[in-house]
């Protein structure tokens, strides 16, 4: 424990020189200080002998306190609320001054919004109850001072901080709206990095293997940049609207920083209708030249961007201001901000009583020079420590072995299945940024589905045995890839007459399992909301109902328990009027775009898919903001489109367009929202830094798309150069086809070979109401509150191509960083986790363009033994159950089926 003591001690004598921080209540200011300084008499006191006073670290391999006592209660305390001692120095000013009935109402507000949510510590909500529903606490509160103590501390933490340990880690509940924040340097830098992100990742969005540069690495390159101009640029400017705007307003700030990061952060992702241009224009697919006019292009993409920010607008109340609302994704932004402007460094206590002094930007530094270092070896020097199947090394043409083990063709069962932290990034599921409850619901989900996949193979159920396992492509009766040339006319439309001499699509295991836990999500998705958020939501409408008004009248404000809504205070808010006004405008660029042009498509396809959106955008939000992880819409898109416009594939994608992707891009947009709360950016200058760069983006991005498909040779070919064969391309038009031109009717209807696969809309039902209702009838079971059904039910769709080796080795990683590190180290957790995150992702970024450009781009490649020895036997060419004679097929035969 002397070790420990140190810490504390340096912390607080290391905490008045914490200057990048701004405090605006000076009072408040003087609280902490005051309460620092008594712990450092108190510490003072306790090494002259007077005091046996512990400090606010906690270490559960301490079995006493100083000279044989046990340890005092606030240790355990302060364990079990998880907080640091610079958390507890401020709670601890704040609740002195509450009262008994104060602090009542503030836990049942608590436990109204927090006893269901897996992110709240599970000690603190027993605590909550236990206060609660004692009656003899608040008649006798003399008799109970210790249970009330600590619910005075844990209201304090919840009123002037954030009530989660991870958010308190890396956002201050402090701010200075006197920080420069829209310049004319953040404006610059953010804007060009805007170009260059949507340049360079629409360039090679077709390239087989794609890369993408993401808005990482320009918060990287941004923050030297940005002190450059600090350095170098002349203090000159003008006024405008009585504001002064400089060259060189001072310092470069971190709410600059963060301006810039959130417009690449929009900027980064190419338009998602440009795969509808190029399914449209090119000979091989539907061969439509109008395709390629500019003002079309730009009317659909514009269209389905902005939506999206005006849902995202509309949804602030529901998926934004709400504390629950952690979005475990900002975290790691903001980590990466705070360690390039924050200059506290106070030393942390660490295993085997280490003490850690390193700050947190040298601690990215060589976190990112390490990774740097080591992505050169799974990801070209020996790739087959990126898909390291070990075991398929011992018998490579062992075909069960390799379907149960293999990584590229099997199931992945591996103990050791990767060197490759990207491989555990393939989803944005990082273990470091995602809460461990969310990694492990999803891994218990995929260990599930494992063996349903395994057994519609072995049984050869729907014919999979004589299709690979576990790939995404789609087959015919002779077990070839499926040719949609023999099903459709020269238009792309639907053939009955050559569908009925060819073949049904077929599916392997792997991808039928996919569509059936697909469905449950969506069912699952909107039960979960109604069940566990309801309040939440009801809440948000109330308060959405109130803005909306023409005549406002004062409204009781419900939470304002957190602090950075109160923070928030200090600036204008968007009207409702603005984010109204913009998706009214690009609703009418969708519109605009399907009448204007030859498209067969009814305008109404714009407003059914928006309708789809408004459904599911709440529900889903509330989901990715918790737990890190995002439902997409796609599949329900192309079921519910492909139903409605059965034969048309165009029209299908304009429908996935508008109510799969409107609903994706306004998830994104919270998120940037949730960003700039949290680090206090005017909401105002947010969106019109958003709309801006995406309006910039997409502008580049559609002349990039011109460029390539007017002036590179055999693009989106076997034969095109420089590798731009079109992977996503060609996918997307299979999809189009199968679900627009063939329709889903034919697939998964009541005659469809496929139709079993529905109960999964049923079964995502059941399995929220199962758990459900195991919380409600068995409450005190801690384990069943750490169960999400919809992330169990999202680790079945994991597979085709993808398997249990990309998700089983965040398991032990979380379980360190979330369990063991954070309930035992929460000050080592608390400084390096989240930069650890930023340093590796932007490491790997760094060191996969130079690769590529250098190496890849040039096609240098470096054959020997550890780069091809993961593609041997059945995981080099992937092994069926079954096979068929040469013109023999399986299924349905010609005239069976239509």
């Amino acid at each position: 424990m002397r070790d420990e003591k140190r810490v504390a001690t340096e912390a607080a004598r290391e905490a008045p020189r914490r200057s990048s921080v701004a405090i605006t209540d000076k009072s408040e200011h003087d609280s902490v200080r005051q309460a620092r300084m008594r712990l450092l008499c108190d510490d003072d006191a306790d090494r002259r002998g007077h005091r046996p006073q512990e400090p606010f670290s906690y270490d559960e391999d301490d079995d006493i306190g100083p000279r044989g006592q046990h340890p005092r209660t606030p240790t355990t305390t302060e364990h079990d609320l998880n907080v640091t001692e610079d958390d507890l120095l401020e709670a601890k000013e704040l609740a002195s001054q509450y009262t008994l009935e104060e602090v009542r109402d503030i836990m049942i507000r608590v436990r109204k919004i927090h006893e269901k949510d897996p992110n709240f510590p599970t000690t603190v909500i027993e605590k909550v109850k236990t206060f609660l529903d004692n009656k003899a606490v608040f008649e006798n509160p003399e008799q109970h001072q210790h249970l009330i103590q600590e619910m005075k501390l844990e209201a304090a933490l919840v009123t002037s901080n954030s009530p989660y340990a991870e958010v308190r880690a890396v956002v201050s509940n402090k701010d200075d709206p006197t920080i420069p924040c829209s310049t004319i340097r953040s404006w610059a830098i953010g804007l060009v990095f805007s170009a260059l992100l949507a340049f360079v990742n629409q360039l090679f969005d077709i390239r087989q293997p794609a890369i993408r540069v993401m808005a990482n690495v320009a918060q990287l390159l941004a923050y030297p940049i940005g002190k450059a101009a600090e350095n170098w640029l002349p203090d000159k400017g003008f006024n405008l609207f009585g504001v002064r705007h400089s060259l060189n307003p001072g310092p470069f700030s971190k709410k600059e920083h963060m301006l810039i990061t959130i417009m690449a952060n929009v900027a980064y992702n190419t338009p998602y209708t440009n795969y509808i241009i190029w399914v449209q224009y090119l000979p091989q697919y539907f061969d439509q030249p109008y395709a390629s006019n500019f003002a079309y292009q730009l009317l659909i993409a514009l269209a389905t961007n902005f939506i999206g920010y005006g849902i995202a607008g509309m949804c602030r109340r529901f998926l934004v201001y709400p504390s629950y609302c952690v979005w475990p994704a900002s975290l790691v932004t903001i980590a990466l901000n705070s360690a390039f402007h924050t200059d506290v460094n106070p030393p942390v206590s660490g295993p085997f009583r280490s003490i850690w002094r390193i700050s947190r930007i040298k601690f990215f530094y060589l976190m990112f020079a390490a990774m740097f270092v080591w992505f050169w070896f799974p990801n070209y020097i020996w790739e087959s420590l990126s898909k390291f199947n070990w075991i398929s090394w011992i018998a490579p043409g062992h075909r069960d072995l390799n379907i149960v083990t293999g990584i590229n063709n099997g199931l992945g069962l591996n103990p050791f299945p990767t060197w490759d932290w990207n491989v555990l990034l393939w989803d944005s599921a990082d273990p470091l940024m995602v809460p461990f409850f969310s990694t492990l619901n999803r891994f218990i989900g995929v260990f599930c589905s494992f063996w349903v996949v395994l057994i519609l193979w072995y049984k050869n159920v729907y014919n999979t045995g004589y299709l690979p396992i576990n790939t995404n492509r789609v087959f015919d009766r002779f077990a070839n890839l499926y040719n949609i040339s023999e099903a459709t006319d020269d238009h792309g439309l639907f053939n009955p007459e050559k569908y009925a001499n060819y073949s049904p699509p077929y599916l392997g295991a792997g991808h039928l399992v996919i569509y059936m836990f697909f469905f449950a999500i969506y069912t699952s998705t909107l039960t979960y909301a109604a069940l566990y958020h309801r309040h939440e939501i009801a809440m948000g409408f109330k308060a959405l109902f109130y803005s909306l008004r023409l005549k406002k009248r004062p409204v009781k404000q419900e939470r304002v328990l957190d602090v950075h809504n109160r923070l928030m205070k200090a600036y204008p808010e968007v009207p409702e009027w603005w984010y109204l006004l913009c998706l009214a405008i690009a609703i009418a660029f969708g519109v605009s775009g399907i009448v204007g042009w030859d498209t067969h498509t009814s305008p109404g396809v714009v407003f059914w898919g928006l309708a789809l959106c408004v459904i599911f955008v709440i529900p889903v939000g509330i989901i990715k903001a918790m737990t890190g992880i995002e439902v997409t819409l796609n599949v329900l898109a192309e079921f519910v489109g492909g139903s409605w416009v059965d034969g048309n594939a165009l029209a299908m994608n304009y429908f996935k367009s508008f109510g799969y992707v409107t609903c994706a891009h306004a998830i994104w947009f919270c998120n940037d929202l949730k960003l700039a709360h949290y680090v206090k950016i005017p909401p105002r200058q947010t969106f019109i830094a958003q709309i801006i760069a995406t309006f910039l983006s997409t502008l580049v991005c559609i002349g990039v798309l011109n460029f390539q498909i007017k002036s590179i040779d055999d693009v989106c070919t076997p034969q095109a150069q420089y590798k731009l064969t079109c992977p996503g391309v060609n996918t997307f038009f299979t999809a189009s086809v199968l679900w627009g031109t063939v329709g889903p009717a034919k697939i998964f209807g009541h005659k469809g070979q496929y139709s079993q696969t529905l109960v999964g809309f049923p079964l995502g039902v059941l399995v929220v109401v199962l758990i459900w209702g195991v919380n409600k009838r068995f409450p005190q079971w801690t384990w069943a509150r750490q169960l999400h059904p919809v992330v169990i039910l999202y680790g079945g769709i994991v597979w085709a191509p993808y398997n249990m080796s990309y998700v089983w080795p965040s398991v032990p990683i979380a379980y360190f960083s979330w369990i063991y590190l954070k309930t035992r180290f929460l000050g080592l957790w608390s400084k390096y986790n989240f930069v650890l995150s930023a340093a590796w992702s932007c490491g790997i970024a760094i060191a996969g363009i130079i690769i590529f450009f250098s190496l890849q781009y040039t096609e240098t490649d470096f054959n020997w033994w550890g780069n091809n020895v993961s593609e041997m036997g059945c995981e080099g060419q992937a092994c069926a159950l079954k096979t068929l004679a040469p013109g023999q097929s399986f299924g349905p035969q010609i005239g069976q089926f239509s």
